[in-house]
């Protein structure tokens, strides 16, 4: 079954009790672990970025969500920005630790003319990053989240798939650009929204893998829009059109923090996935991810 943005089929997938529970109060929405500063090669522009940041900034703007970020930054002019830039924001701040031993991490971030960035090797100074073990504080924050974003990279990444398993909040995972189907098949039973950034050719494994989960796929495509699958299912949205891209850097992290938030509070793929393109088609309107 191919739906388009223009489907007037029934595109909300079956409420459960617990979705329909969730409906009746506030949502508690945990992001983590990474925030770090974009410093953009030749100009003084400096943006707090990072895979939580961007997805807890842009999952803010939703009224009926409380964001919780937690991470760990140094004590320099990196934190400085993070800290102010997300200073007037509906955020939770006050799980965010301090390490005063590592510099908080940084990206030096290049961008070829058309907006698009690229890294070199000595790029990322990611350090305090490196090794992050829940405390006990942490892990009684996720036990009462009804949802919690992660990346696939984070350090403490296999910590937060033993505590869905115990605690049994939903669990949004950005996988970038891995592609270990093997890995990502074993995991897919302990993960609601399977976000990766993909290609065409990518999708029938993704559509199978759909077949025998409950997770959501959501495949973002680029300039070509994102795909999701549901049960076997797929659903289909270009993406938005803009005059001009200035830089891409936290496009999916936005998009994915559309989607997600919008599939939350409504329960319809097609329209979170309209969200989370017109959230990712404002992030690259601007330098940083939000």
């Amino acid at each position: 079954m191919n739906l388009s943005i223009n489907s007037r089929e029934n595109t909300s997938a079956k409420y459960t009790e617990n979705e329909k529970e969730l409906q009746m109060k506030k949502i508690k929405l945990t992001a983590l672990p990474c925030l770090c500063a974009d410093v953009f090669y030749g100009t003084d522009i400096i943006r707090p970025g990072g895979e939580a940041l961007n997805f807890a900034a842009h999952a803010s703007r939703f009224e009926d969500i409380d964001v919780t970020l937690l991470g760990i930054v140094g004590k320099d002019k990196y934190a400085d920005a993070i800290m102010n830039s997300i200073s007037n924001l509906k955020i939770d701040k006050s799980h965010i630790r301090t390490d005063e031993r590592f510099e908080t991490a940084n990206n030096m971030t290049y961008l070829t003319e058309e907006g698009d960035r690229y890294y070199k090797d000595n790029s990322w100074n990611g350090k305090i990053l490196d090794d992050i073990v829940l405390n006990e504080t942490e892990i009684n924050l996720l036990s009462v989240s009804d949802v919690v974003f992660v990346h696939f990279w984070a350090s403490c990444f296999a910590q937060v798939i033993e505590l869905k398993k115990q605690f049994g909040f939903r669990l949004a995972v950005d996988f970038d650009v891995y592609r270990d189907f093997s890995d990502m098949e074993s995991l897919a039973p302990y993960i609601d929204f399977f976000m990766i950034s993909g290609s065409e050719e990518l999708l029938p494994q993704f559509r199978k893998m759909s077949e025998s989960s409950d997770c959501l796929f959501n495949v973002t495509l680029a300039e070509r829009g994102s795909v999701t699958f549901y049960r076997g299912q797929n659903y289909r949205v270009p993406a938005v059109k803009i005059n001009e891209v200035v830089d891409t850097t936290g496009c999916g992290d936005s998009y994915h923090a559309g989607f997600v938030c919008s599939y939350i509070l409504e329960n319809d793929i097609i329209k979170a996935m309209n969200v989370g393109s017109e959230f990712a088609a404002e992030t690259l309107s601007h330098y940083g991810g939000f």
